[in-house]
């Protein structure tokens, strides 16, 4: 019998787990559209993208915390959990650089490492593989990454307390930059293995 429930609710598309995940997905245009409101003649809310960004990243540990604890883990909740970090970090990128923030070298090396996962997902699919899983190091780097860019909205200023959270928010963004490129080329490494042993097999 637990058997069986644990398998109904890995089935699942409702789980809580799942709706966390659809409203991280929910959050992305919200905190865009609040980065971004400035820009277009509108007031400054960065004080509410901040919250959005703060939820997301509660959300972002509870939906994978939940899944485990109460057997929840779906085929849904592999995509969208990935799908909400990289959508978070790229309309971050884009608000944030678009209020020159970031620097356009720093949006380039992530935007050119999803570039590099992309094509690495192509490959996986040609050979008849899914996706990579999430690894541990690619939540990390995601983690570093969703302190840094709160820590650098808030640097903009002359205070003290702008300048700590532009000290902490480089730091930040340095470490997650670093480990997203270490879990790319993992993730490389692990499809360039799969490919060859397609290759020796079909020999």
């Amino acid at each position: 019998m637990e058997v069986q429930e644990t398998r109904v609710q890995t089935d699942r598309v409702l789980t809580i787990p799942n709706i966390l995940s659809m409203a991280r997905l929910v959050g992305v245009p919200v905190f865009l559209w609040l980065i971004l409101w400035p820009e277009f003649g509108g007031p400054k809310h960065d004080v509410w993208a901040l919250v959005v960004l703060a939820l997301s990243g509660v959300s972002d540990y509870l939906d994978g915390k939940l899944a485990r604890r109460w057997n929840q883990i779906s085929s849904l909740g592999r995509l969208l959990d990935p799908a909400a970090d990289r959508l978070y970090i790229l309309s971050t990128l884009v608000g944030l650089t678009w209020r020159e923030i970031l620097p356009y070298w720093l949006t380039g090396a992530l935007v050119a490492r999803e570039l590099m996962l992309l094509v690495m997902v192509w490959i996986l699919r040609r050979h008849g593989y899914p996706p990579p899983q999430v690894n541990f190091l690619g939540k990390a780097a995601t983690f570093n990454l969703m302190y840094a860019f709160p820590l650098l909205l808030l640097s903009e200023g002359s205070t003290w307390l702008h300048s700590l959270a532009a000290i902490f928010g480089w730091a930040f963004a340095g470490w997650g930059t670093t480990l997203y490129w270490w879990a790319g080329i993992l993730y490389v490494v692990q499809v360039r293995r799969l490919v060859k042993a397609d290759n020796a097999a079909a020999d």
